[in-house]
């Protein structure tokens, strides 16, 4: 199981105009072939600040959603919108163990 997990800022003024566009990547990374969770989600107490969550079935699924339509568009579509300090990490889990 892979795992994304990270922040990225956005001016909050920014957020009505990025609604539309992320919804868009959001709903059709759900539907990829390997994607088990994808989700954004804006700090309650940090106005700007996004929480990125993903988790994926194997890394060959992740490489692909980078390359899809959907990703290239929102990765257009974001340049507009001011995202910055961008921290995201990829993490290797075994499913299996024991939290």
């Amino acid at each position: 199981m892979i795992l994304v997990i990270g922040t990225f800022r956005m001016p909050p003024e920014k957020l009505a105009q990025a609604l539309p566009a992320a919804q868009r990547v959001v709903n059709a990374t759900r539907a990829e072939d390997g994607c088990v969770a994808y989700s954004y989600a804006q700090d309650l107490f940090d106005p700007g600040l996004i929480h990125v969550s993903e988790k994926w079935r194997d890394r060959a699924a992740l490489q692909a959603h980078f390359k899809s339509a959907h990703m290239q568009a929102w990765m257009a579509e974001r340049a507009d919108l001011d995202l910055s300090d961008r921290d995201i990490r990829v993490f290797e889990s075994d499913e299996g163990a024991a939290v």
